[in-house]
């Protein structure tokens, strides 16, 4: 069938909306209608150049939920006119990390930037006949998709679907990184450095958790105050403003859980973290930066002799199977702030905007919302 999607032609090029063939679902694939679509700092990495991929171009958007509209053979769970999400990190149920309870770390994301399709290794999308690479094997700026029934969850049809767009990455990377990950605990000090459309969610993830206190950092007044609304209770502009004021907080103990989720991490962001941490606690390091940089300054007397830990974390440590429903019965049940979070919807021709009100601080999150002329 014949789609639209935003694609870039190369790095550092602007999105561009193009006219794209999108091939039927084979074995263990289903095609959905996209209502939504999120835009996640991710896929800026990918126009950046800051996130290498094998071939341009590049179908953007890793977010997404809508409406199957066909089912490939062998897909189990699955059937025409569900609504589902679309989760970034496939999970596969049977690799050796799935089996192991990692199913946020599925072998099949192996192939996540490569475009290739899970099923059959081939291309899905074409652009006058050349292959096109979907991001995260998804490609939510298309409003029609076809995907490998590992991507895919389905939800109740009660769930708003421009909503649950969110849950595929940001909200549940944000939430999990300081819930999962972080093992946020009652009574605990929790730092969340940068309150983006990740961010955000941590702080909303530490506040349900139970924290004591919930600081958010950003340089960025509206996101500070947006910060309060779901759940901080103090905000300071950078690190190194907050290193006093959190050490008379905390009696001098510092925080329990450190994590960081800027748009754009360095190296050099880890050790001012590291110092805002208390003896035993732990630096997540949510954020992504420049695939090649290497380079990290950090104390390893104090990070030996405190035992502190600096962890990664992906889709925030769970499993997106178990992970989105949980949050959505949160969100039903007004313990999870989503409609707050999108602080602008836009067409699908205003892809390039959408980002440029991310760069500019402007949003916590925005959405692409596909109406009947996109489809």
């Amino acid at each position: 069938m014949k789609t639209k999607g935003a694609v870039v032609l190369g790095p550092g090029k602007d999105w561009e909306i193009v006219e794209l063939d999108l091939g039927d679902p084979i074995a263990g694939e289903v095609q959905v209608q996209l209502t939504a679509s999120g835009l996640c700092h991710s896929d800026e990495h990918i126009r950046s150049g800051a996130m290498p991929v094998p071939t341009f171009p590049v179908l953007g958007g890793h977010e997404g939920a809508g409406i199957i509209t066909k089912v490939g053979a062998g897909v189990t769970g699955l059937a025409e006119g569900d609504h589902v999400v679309l989760a970034f990190i496939p999970a596969c149920g049977t690799c050796r990390p799935c089996s192991k309870g990692l199913q946020n770390l599925c072998d099949l994301g192996a192939s996540l930037l490569t475009g290739q399709a899970i099923a059959d290794g081939g291309f899905r999308y074409t652009l006058d006949g050349a292959p096109v690479t979907p991001m995260c094997l998804l490609g939510t700026f298309s409003p029609h998709v076809t995907v490998h029934q590992a991507s895919v969850i389905k939800i109740e049809d009660d769930i708003p679907l421009d909503k649950a767009a969110l849950l595929g990455c940001g909200v549940s990377t944000g939430w999990g990184s300081a819930t999962a990950i972080g093992n946020t605990r009652v009574g605990d000090t929790v730092i969340v450095v940068g309150v983006g459309g990740v961010g955000i969610n941590a702080v909303q993830g530490a506040a349900r958790a139970g924290a004591r206190h919930v600081i958010a950092i950003d340089p960025v007044k509206f996101k500070r105050d947006k910060a309060i609304e779901f759940g901080a209770t103090h905000t300071f502009a950078s690190m190194e403003e907050a290193i006093e004021p959190v050490l008379e907080l905390t009696w001098g103990q510092m925080a329990d859980v450190t994590v960081i989720t800027v748009g754009e991490i360095t190296g050099d962001q880890i050790q001012p973290a590291v110092t805002l941490t208390g003896k035993g606690g732990q630096v997540v390091v949510t954020g992504m930066g420049n695939m090649l940089d290497v380079d990290v300054t950090l104390s390893l007397f104090e990070l030996t002799l405190l035992q502190k830990r600096v962890q990664g974390a992906v889709f925030g440590g769970v499993s997106p199977r178990t992970q989105i429903p949980a949050l959505l019965q949160l969100y039903r049940s007004g313990q999870l702030k989503l409609d707050e979070l999108v602080t602008r919807t836009y067409r699908h021709d205003e892809v390039n905007q959408g980002y440029a009100d991310m760069l500019s601080g402007e949003n916590l999150r925005g959405v692409i919302q596909y109406t009947d002329s996109d489809y």
